[in-house]
């Protein structure tokens, strides 16, 4: 009697949660189900025939930053250090990306250098503080366009991020206050499922006003993804000595990543006697 009272009030536990749970009704949410990338699209931020609306003091920098580039090194483009891109250079989408549904979050999972992203659909409000990240916090809603009853519409607005971050390889920079503010409006293509657009709108002040840039997303048909792991600091022969990129050879001695770089400084270690 006692096995069957103690069977009866675990599963009374067990459904006590499921009572005040609601369904998670799929059909009420775009299927943007799979495997999504840039289709063949270089990773760029400045599309063709534009040119980023950066203020002369950003410009400089960048004009700076694009010589040394030329000259070998990385200007302001941090991603050699294997530090996450953040947003909005995220969704470049360098890497294949899988989107998750669910009521309170939508994540979109790209395994790159920690783009994961979460973003808040629960109708909460801004925090009063945020913990700065490379990616930033992201407030979400769906809406309805076309009356039908399923979303068809994320918009989201992103906060919070730190650097250092540029939009792309480039070096095209961003402002180093990191008071940035990113929105975004995600939508499929009406005539095609398989294409995922996002209209990204950067506020930043190395900017002359508000930047707004389409991209585009393609689904892999293939119904069995192979989602493969990237670790960049896996054979990444880039090492970083005195904020400055120098480089392993292939028999692992440091050696100087473009002409006329000087060695580190050494002074630390024992140079031996004379």
């Amino acid at each position: 009697m006692r096995s069957l009272i103690g069977a009866i009030t675990v599963s009374a536990a067990l459904l006590t949660p499921m009572a005040g749970a609601q369904a998670f009704d799929e059909s009420k949410y775009p299927n943007w189900k799979g495997m999504w990338d840039r289709g063949g699209i270089p990773p760029r931020w400045v599309q063709a025939g534009q040119k980023a609306p950066l203020t002369p003091e950003y410009q400089v920098l960048f004009d700076k930053n694009t010589a040394d580039q030329k000259a070998g090194g990385h200007g302001m483009e941090p991603s050699w250090m294997c530090l996450p891109p953040g947003m909005p250079r995220i969704m470049n989408v360098f890497e294949p990306m899988e989107v998750i549904i669910t009521p309170p979050t939508t994540y979109l999972v790209i395994s790159h250098i920690q783009d994961n992203r979460r973003i808040y659909t629960d109708g909460r409000d801004w925090p009063s503080e945020i913990v700065p990240t490379f990616q930033g916090y992201s407030i979400g809603r769906w809406s309805d366009s076309d009356g039908d009853g399923v979303y068809d519409t994320l918009e989201v607005e992103t906060r919070g991020m730190k650097g250092p971050r540029t939009y792309d390889t480039s070096g095209l920079p961003l402002h180093l206050d990191n008071k940035t503010v990113v929105k975004e409006k995600i939508y499929g293509r009406q005539n095609d499922p398989n294409i995922i657009i996002n209209e990204i709108t950067t506020i930043d002040n190395a900017l002359t006003g508000p930047w707004t840039v389409t991209k585009k997303y393609f689904r892999n048909t293939n119904p069995r993804h192979n989602w493969l792991e990237e670790v960049c600091a896996e054979n990444n022969p880039h090492v970083r000595v005195q904020n400055d990129n120098y480089m392993l050879s292939a028999d692992g001695l440091l050696m100087p990543s473009r002409k006329g770089q000087k060695p580190p400084d050494l002074r630390y270690f024992d140079k031996g006697t004379k």
